[in-house]
């Protein structure tokens, strides 16, 4: 007698999970059909290209699969010297941001120094300036200091973002100080509690702010537009924005580089993903 109401409800909830996967893997295929079209069109031929027939698999006659794209990118571009300087922009205003930004965010929730509010209201209202107000002061500023067609023009004015201290600002006040109070008996400094207590605690959510920040200045392309003068100084999206623009005609380039552009970002995320999910859990279980 209580067996069947019990049974009917299992079924009804795995009937229930059922269609809802179905329905997320079919928005996430959904998703993911531009990419694909993408991809395979960057390994077709021109001949291909230019029919009029869009081919999602190409006919198996002929030369139906080809990196002709890619090798005219590698051997005839400076997608490589672009792909190095973006790393090492995007990283470096990485490893800026989230060392930066956790010690402000630190000193703001586990210090006690006059204006703390003052500085925090001065953060919270830099996100109501709009970035382009800030374009010519700036400029004129990297320029005054020499460091125009450089790296360190891209990296430094990207490593004053705000949005890190407001994240991590968020998170450390909802670490119990009864980590730090503990570690104060056991003789921890303040910077060891900063260091062995504080930012492995905060680990998911550095991680995430890592990856928002190396995605963003990996895309970012008006103040590198600005600072790169010489076209072996370019990011990897101004170089392809440039490339794109003088081979209109071949449309196979243009997808091989769209997959260049976004490979690393995809790799990057496939790394984090994991850190990333924690974060937002974490996020949600202290909010």
């Amino acid at each position: 007698m209580t067996d069947a109401p019990i049974r009917s409800r299992l079924d009804s909830d795995t009937v229930r999970n059922a269609l809802l996967h179905v329905f997320l893997y079919g928005l996430a295929f959904l998703m993911a059909v531009p990419y694909l079209y993408t991809i395979s069109r960057s390994f077709q031929p021109n001949e291909l290209l230019r029919d009029p027939r869009p081919y999602w698999i190409p006919p198996l006659v002929g030369e139906p699969v080809t990196l002709e794209h890619y090798r005219y990118l590698v051997n005839n571009t400076l997608v490589v010297e672009w792909t190095i300087n973006t790393f090492v922009i995007a990283g470096g205003a990485t490893i800026l941001i989230v060392v930066i930004d956790s010690m402000i965010a630190f000193s703001l929730t586990r210090l006690d120094w006059p204006g703390q509010g003052a500085i925090l209201g001065l953060i919270l209202a830099s996100f109501m300036v709009p970035y382009y107000m800030n374009i010519v002061p700036l400029y004129q500023i990297v320029s005054d200091l020499g460091l125009i067609n450089s790296y360190w023009g891209v990296i430094l004015p990207a490593a004053a973002s705000p949005l890190g201290v407001f994240l991590l600002y968020q998170f450390f006040k909802d670490i119990p100080e009864e980590y730090e109070e503990a570690a104060r008996l056991d003789g921890f400094s303040t910077f060891q509690v900063y260091t062995r207590i504080i930012l492995p605690l905060a680990k998911p959510i550095l991680s995430a702010l890592a990856l928002f920040m190396f995605v963003y200045n990996w895309n970012a392309f008006l103040w590198p537009l600005l600072v790169l003068s010489e076209q072996t100084a370019y990011t990897l999206p101004i170089g392809l924005v440039n490339l794109y623009q003088g081979n209109i005609d071949t449309p196979g380039l243009h997808m091989a580089v769209a997959i260049l552009g976004s490979l690393p970002l995809f790799i990057v995320y496939l790394l984090f993903q994991g850190q990333l999910v924690r974060a937002v859990q974490m996020q949600g279980a202290t909010g």
